[in-house]
C-alpha cells in the first residue's frame, strides 16, 4: 500500500506561507535540490493541491528549454513531464496530459490510489488539500524541510479541530543553509 507523505517547507513557528501564499523566505540551494530530487526521483505520482499543481504546470514543462538552465531545472524538469500527477480540484476542469483531477470522493479516490503498488506518493506543497487530507486521516507522513525564519503570521500547517496527531521520527538532516529536513510518519 503506497503512502502520501506530505512535502513541506515550513518556518520556526508552523508556516507554511505567508499571509499572502508567499514562499520567498524559503531557502532553496543547490544541496537541498540535489537531496530533495534523490527522494522524488524515485517516485512515480505526485499529488498537488489546485494553486499548486497550476505555478508547476506555469514552469517545469518547459523550465529546462529555458536559456540557461540550472541542472535542478533539467532534472526536475523532465521528472515533472514524465510523473503521474494527480490533482485536488473542483474548479480544474481541462486537464494534461499523465493527469488525474478528483474533484469529489475524496476519501474514496485517494484510497483507490493509496491501494496501488508502487513507491510513496509526495503531496508538493499544498497547504489547502493538506488541511483536506489531514482531516480525512489520509496523510501517512510529513517531510518537513524548516527553515530559520519566523514568521509571525500566514498558513499554518496544522489547522482546524484535529485530534491528537503522533509522529515517529524517521530522519533528520541539516543542511548549510540552516534548513532542517525533519521526516515523520504518523504515528496511528
Amino acid at each position: 500500500m503506497r503512502k502520501i507523505i506530505s512535502f513541506m517547507h515550513m518556518s520556526l513557528d508552523g508556516f507554511v506561507a505567508g499571509p499572502n501564499g508567499e514562499l520567498n523566505w524559503v531557502k532553496i540551494d543547490d544541496e537541498l535540490f540535489n537531496h530533495v530530487g534523490k527522494r522524488i526521483g524515485k517516485g512515480d505520482k505526485a499529488l498537488y493541491g489546485r494553486v499548486t499543481y497550476q505555478m508547476m504546470e506555469d514552469y517545469w514543462p518547459t523550465a529546462a528549454d529555458k536559456p540557461n538552465p540550472t541542472k535542478h531545472d533539467i532534472e526536475h524538469s523532465a521528472w515533472y513531464k514524465n510523473v503521474h500527477k494527480v490533482v485536488l480540484s473542483t474548479s480544474i476542469k481541462e486537464k494534461t496530459p499523465n493527469t488525474t483531477i478528483i474533484s469529489d470522493n475524496l476519501v474514496e479516490n485517494i484510497n483507490k490510489i493509496k491501494q496501488q503498488t508502487g513507491p510513496d506518493i509526495l503531496l508538493f506543497g499544498s497547504p489547502t488539500a493538506t488541511h483536506a487530507l489531514m482531516e480525512q486521516n489520509l496523510i501517512d507522513g510529513f517531510w518537513l524541510f524548516v527553515n530559520p525564519t519566523v514568521l509571525g503570521q500566514g498558513v499554518p500547517l496544522f489547522v482546524g479541530d484535529l485530534d491528537k496527531i503522533g509522529f515517529r521520527l524517521l530522519n533528520t538532516q541539516s543542511f548549510a543553509s540552516g534548513v532542517v529536513e525533519l521526516d515523520y510518519e504518523v504515528d496511528i
